[in-house]
């Protein structure tokens, strides 16, 4: 019973259920749309992000197979339970399957449109993990590519239009923190990083350095403008008040990625940095409320 329980265990790790807070973009729509609050538009987004989340477990499954010899050599993947063994590759393969077999014709069930933007995912993080994983610069552009197929996702759903402004924003966050995910990568393997990933010897720390601070300087022009000439927000500017949230929280990331080489695991210093995770909620709260709560 124990060895069974612990068989279990490290195949839900190896599904890696911290990453499912990646599929919150799902939301995006609805939020802004001014729709959070109708149970049934509301059922129906939590479902496609729930489908969202299997669906990226079984790429992360998918990836890890692919990178088995490799991550077996690395200081913190070789803990993973593909890459230790806990978890085998024949049940990898057998779960990644199931997990297709499942979410597939419940998302056509859901959405004809939603099921083909699933499929277009599928497909971009197979094509990641097989090959453009190792194209330097455009690694990063297919990882931001997947969070805008979840926003596309969540509107496509029920049939909500969203806004181009927030397509820009999340692109950006997603170069953002992408970008300083292969920072700490290259700083990390230090020497090594060319043997763990090609394109790593490509990278340099002084490079990504520059690639993040302009990202960076990006998100916030683009968010700051999505907030008062966006026509889906409140046409008196109330948004711009969600601003310094903003601000607060990319200064604080590049704080952990610039001085303590933090940012491997995007999804593990959210809910672990204290200023960071009060940030986001605080953030979110401001927006809720400013778009449901005060008049317009």
């Amino acid at each position: 019973m124990t060895q069974a329980r612990g068989s279990v265990l490290s195949l839900v790790e190896a599904l890696r259920p911290r990453q499912w807070t990646k599929n919150a973009v799902v939301f995006a729509a609805i939020v802004f749309d001014g729709s959070l609050f109708e149970p049934a538009t509301l059922v129906t987004v939590f479902m496609a992000a729930l489908i969202f989340c299997l669906v990226s477990s079984a790429g992360y499954l998918f990836n890890d197979l692919r990178d088995l010899e490799a991550d077996q050599q690395h200081p913190v993947k070789q803990h993973r339970p593909i890459p230790s063994g806990r978890v085998s590759a024949r049940t990898a393969v057998v779960s990644m399957a199931v997990l297709y077999a499942i979410t597939l014709p419940i998302a056509f069930l859901i959405s004809p449109e939603f099921a083909g933007i699933l499929v277009i995912y599928i497909l971009l993080m197979f094509l990641y993990s097989r090959w453009l994983k190792n194209l330097v610069i455009l690694d990063v552009f297919v990882i931001a590519s997947g969070f805008i197929l979840r926003a596309i996702g969540g509107a496509v759903v029920v049939d909500i239009p969203i806004s181009p402004w927030l397509y820009v924003c999340t692109i950006l966050l997603a170069l953002f923190i992408g970008f300083a995910k292969r920072r700490h990568e290259l700083v990390l393997l230090d020497g090594n990083a060319g043997d763990h990933r090609r394109n790593l010897a490509d990278y340099s720390v002084a490079l990504l350095d520059q690639f993040i601070l302009i990202v960076a300087s990006a998100v916030i022009i683009a968010y700051s403008l999505y907030t008062f000439d966006s026509p889906a927000l409140p046409d008196d500017g109330r948004m711009m008040l969600t601003i310094p949230f903003v601000l607060y929280g990319i200064f604080r990331y590049l704080y952990l990625v610039l001085r303590r080489n933090l940012g491997g695991a995007p999804e593990h210093l959210v809910l672990e940095d204290r200023p960071l995770l009060a940030t986001l909620l605080l953030w979110g709260l401001s927006s809720v409320v400013l778009l449901y709560a005060v008049p317009h």
